[in-house]
C-alpha cells in the first residue's frame, strides 16, 4: 500500500538512499533538495515522503513559487519536482502508485491546486512513459535544463 505524507524530519534516514550517476542528472537528492528549501525560505514548497506500507520509500516536492511560471500560466498550479524512488525499491510500481496518489493528495491538502506540472528530460524516456500512463500531457513544449532539453508536462485535478 502507497501512502504520501507531508515530510517529517525523522524520515530523512530513510529517504537519504543513493541515486547512481544517471539518476542524478534528472533529479536530486532529498537532502539537496530540502537543503534548496531551506536556502530559498518562501514557505511555498512541500516535501513529501512516498511510503510503501509503513516504510519511507520515496520523495518529491510541491512546489507552488515562482518556478512553476516558467512551465505555465496557471497561477493555480503546483510544480512537482525532485522525484526519486529508493533505488532497492525501483521497479515495483511504487512510482506509478505514487503519481496516482499524487492528484487526491494534491486535491485534499491544496483546494485552491487545480494542475500539476513538471518538466522531464528528454533522454529520461522511463519518466516521460510513467507521467503519461498517469495522465500527464505533454503538449510540444520544451525548455533547456541542466541536463539538456526537457518535456513541460502537465495533468488537469
Amino acid at each position: 500500500m502507497i501512502n504520501l505524507h507531508f515530510f517529517k524530519r525523522e524520515d530523512l534516514s530513510e529517504v537519504s538512499y543513493t541515486l547512481d550517476e544517471i539518476q542524478l542528472r534528472y533529479t536530486s537528492t532529498a537532502e539537496f533538495a530540502l537543503n534548496r528549501i531551506k536556502e530559498r525560505n518562501t514557505n511555498l514548497e512541500f516535501p513529501i515522503t512516498i511510503f510503501e506500507d509503513e516504510k519511507a520509500a520515496g520523495f518529491f516536492i510541491l512546489d507552488f513559487g515562482e518556478d512553476k511560471l516558467d512551465l505555465t500560466d496557471n497561477p493555480n498550479s503546483t510544480l512537482l519536482r525532485s522525484l526519486s524512488i529508493n533505488p532497492k525499491l525501483q521497479g515495483k510500481g511504487i512510482g506509478k502508485a505514487s503519481m496516482i496518489q499524487i492528484d487526491d493528495f494534491v486535491r485534499e491538502n491544496f483546494k485552491n491546486c487545480d494542475e500539476i506540472v513538471l518538466a522531464v528530460n528528454e533522454n529520461n524516456t522511463s519518466a516521460y512513459d510513467l507521467y503519461i500512463k498517469v495522465g500527464y500531457q505533454f503538449d510540444g513544449k520544451t525548455r533547456m535544463g541542466r541536463s539538456g532539453p526537457q518535456r513541460l508536462m502537465y495533468k488537469k485535478i
